[in-house]
């Protein structure tokens, strides 16, 4: 199934122990009692507290069959208002919402002005800073590329390998806003909010694009700039 959610008011995707307000968790509680067991959904990846989603895909298998209409219009009776099931469709029985994903497009907006944006405000973060936009893609071309990324995350104490491959970064102008498109084939924990926080400082002037290549050297997450707010990302596709 492909998902819609606005993050704001949410302790993230994942289910938790101690909170049932993410969005696994009340995906997982309407499908279990429609199929009056427990139902195990799995995200394409983990979207933090805060972050929304455009194209979120999920996979999870019922005991009892049930046409896909019959489950989608089932799920969006129950789902909170920000919340919603786009498309679900019978896959492949083997098919695995994360595993079988072979890239993502991640989308930061940023507001660019003196005034807040009142309306817009959950959906981008609020920088009146003006951003130099070339000295940004300047830096940001040193993102792109099979890289370790170890510098650009907050993984701690972990095993997990720290390499990724960014496909592209594109940055263009939307009013007042800056809009910055990730796409790879996969990203880590904060990766792209610590992207976005480093390539802001290039466009203030406080880091320098040629600082980039030393930053992934290091393999030091206090080399890279500062974590950008969660409001301004959303996970805009899934590639399969």
């Amino acid at each position: 199934m492909t998902l819609r959610y606005e993050g704001t008011k949410y302790n993230g995707w994942q289910k938790q122990g101690n909170t049932a307000n993410t969005i696994q968790g009340k995906l997982e509680s309407i499908l279990g009692k429609l199929d009056g067991a427990e139902v195990e959904v799995r995200g394409s990846g983990r979207t933090d507290a805060g972050v929304h989603a455009w194209g979120q895909v999920a996979s999870f298998a019922l005991e009892h069959g049930l046409p896909a209409r019959t489950v989608m219009e089932y799920i969006n009776q129950y789902l909170p208002q920000d919340i919603a099931v786009v498309e679900l469709t019978e896959a492949e029985p083997h098919f695995h919402a994360r595993l079988n994903a072979k890239g993502k497009h991640y989308r930061y907006r940023i507001h660019q002005s003196d005034v807040r944006d009142v309306f817009g405000r959950r959906w981008s973060w609020d920088c009146p800073e003006k951003l130099d936009i070339a000295a940004m893609e300047a830096a940001a071309a040193h993102m792109v590329g099979k890289l370790d990324f170890q510098s650009f995350c907050d993984l701690k104490n972990s095993k997990k390998s720290t390499v990724r491959r960014v496909d592209s970064i594109a940055i263009t102008r939307e009013g007042e806003d800056l809009v910055l498109d990730f796409r790879g084939e996969g990203f880590l924990y904060h990766m792209i909010r610590i992207m976005v926080g480093t390539l802001a400082e290039v466009g203030a002037g406080r880091m320098l694009p040629g600082q980039i290549p030393g930053i992934l050297a290091a393999c030091d997450r206090k080399q890279a700039g500062p974590l950008a707010p969660a409001c301004g990302l959303m996970l805009m596709e899934v590639r399969y």
